[in-house]
């Protein structure tokens, strides 16, 4: 951005229809990035007009997907700004005069076909194999020809006048692009009863909220001349605009939830991290720096977006890698910050009551070490550390170590523990290890039963560290329930 030019202004204009796919999200993101690089803002908006699309809530996990993402906006819901209102919604009247404006200034007209007559239109085009179109029949009505139109009863809908001639606009991440007027026919701006269609709100909303550039999918390319002509019909300058490319599935068709998860919220849920997340949509679009990295920060995200290094072919979203980053990034963590990230999941899964008490954040930073190389997700903690706060029901498997057979594996692990000193890992693993190899047994064959007894599980955490972090009183009193289980008393 140079001197002359204005301070960039961008915008998110998502629908309240819940939490946001993940492609919605990678455009809110860009433009973010495009606004936090250039010191500029950015403003979110709510397209709520269509009622339809709105449902309860839908806002509320709009902005804690963008919250959790950590998109923070500066003009919008919950913050306020110079251009509220920031919902269509409440924005209505506005839209109304500026189509009246533009009626008075001839870039538009009313009307009157009805349904019944643009549906056989479309049918004879159709049957003539040309593209549906509006052939302007309202275009150049005189005035007793409204006036007898509006004496039949007859509603009417406000066009846009298309100009003859061509658009020509530098697309962010195309270039140049033109548009020839002649392919466009006269668009609806305002229905009959009085409601904006989506090119004339948005058209006024960037105009009058001073947005400078946008970013958004490819899906709204051919909006674009319709957009620019509005908004120069309304005495604006339109922003620059840049299309990025929509993502697929792996068959190349638009992502969708036959792929598996496509909402943010769902990743929240199964416990990705909001960075991971941020990082890996960023890869599918956007060509970034030398192309010899694919992870980067956010502050390094910001530092090197650009919209004209955004790709022009579409991506495929890979749930694998995606994981795959994912655990990647929680070994990367430190214990503190993955600790009170386990934390948020323990409680939501009701292994711990909020507020966590001092003593249970101690023995979730103690426990975290244990499990953080084996995770890839952060929903895979609350039933590996449920047992270290709560006494285990066993599952299927670890039921089958609690019979006559495993018994005396149960006694021997209760005998050696009650006198071993000092209760910790490294003596446990010493002491266990040694009686298993003079009684002839593999060490897994020996510690299954014990794992069992102590944590319900056959998968868990390490055996002797979860013991030594149970202290010898539970473990032994777990062992004790499982022998008496094991010996049928």
């Amino acid at each position: 951005m140079t001197d002359t030019e204005p301070r960039v202004r961008t915008r998110f204009e998502p629908s309240p229809s819940g939490s946001i796919h993940v492609g919605t999200a990678m455009i809110a993101s860009f433009n973010w990035y495009l606004a936090r690089k250039h010191g500029g803002t950015f403003v979110l908006r709510v397209a709520d007009t269509d009622r339809s699309r709105v449902v309860p809530e839908g806002l509320r996990s709009v902005t804690e997907d963008l919250a959790w993402l950590g998109l923070d906006w500066d003009e919008g819901p919950e913050v306020g700004g110079p251009h509220a209102p920031y919902f269509q919604s409440e924005r209505v009247a506005l839209y109304g005069e500026a189509a009246e404006k533009l009626l008075a200034g001839g870039h538009a007209y009313r009307c009157f076909c009805t349904p019944e007559e643009l549906d056989a239109i479309r049918a004879r085009q159709r049957a003539e194999k040309r593209p549906p179109r509006y052939e302007g029949r309202c275009r150049d009505l005189s005035d007793e020809q409204r006036v007898a139109f509006e004496a039949q009863g007859r509603s009417s809908v406000i066009r846009f006048r298309v100009p003859e001639g061509e658009t020509t606009v530098t697309d962010l991440v195309r270039g140049e692009v033109t548009f020839r007027h002649a392919d466009l026919d006269d668009f609806v701006i305002l229905r009959a009863d009085g409601s904006a269609l989506y090119q004339l709100a948005v058209s006024y909303d960037d105009m009058t909220m001073a947005v400078t550039r946008i970013i958004r999918g490819e899906d709204i390319f051919a909006s674009t001349p319709k957009q620019v002509l509005l908004i120069r019909a309304m005495g604006g300058e339109p922003p620059l605009y840049g299309h990025a490319p929509l993502i697929v599935g792996p068959d190349r068709k638009p992502l969708s939830k036959r792929h598996g998860s496509t909402a943010i919220g769902e990743f929240r849920h199964q416990g990705f991290l909001p960075e991971v997340i941020l990082n890996y949509l960023a890869t599918l679009d956007w060509s970034i720096g030398d192309g010899t990295r694919e992870k980067f920060t956010i502050p390094e995200l910001i530092e090197h977006f650009e919209p004209a290094q955004i790709t022009r072919n579409p991506s495929a979203f890979d749930h694998l890698k995606l994981e795959a980053w994912n655990g990647d990034r929680i070994r990367e963590l430190p214990g503190e910050q993955l600790a009170a990230r386990i934390e948020a999941f323990l409680v939501r899964e009701g292994v711990l009551a909020d507020p966590v008490s001092a003593e249970q954040r101690a023995v979730i930073l103690t426990v975290t070490p244990l499990i953080q190389e084996r995770m890839k997700r952060l929903d895979e903690a609350p039933p590996q550390l449920r047992f270290f706060f709560h006494e285990p029901e066993p599952d299927e498997r670890a039921a089958g170590m609690m019979t006559p057979e495993h018994a005396p594996t149960l006694e021997a692990a209760v005998r050696i523990l009650e006198q071993l000193e000092p209760f910790e890992a490294a003596a446990i693993q010493e002491a266990l290890s040694g009686w298993a190899e003079e009684a002839g047994l593999k060490k897994k064959v020996a510690f299954q039963p014990i794992r069992a007894a102590v944590t319900g599980s056959l998968v868990s955490p390490p055996l002797f560290e979860s013991l030594e972090i149970l202290g010898r009183e539970r473990a032994i009193a777990r062992l004790g329930r499982a022998l008496a289980r094991a010996q049928g008393s």
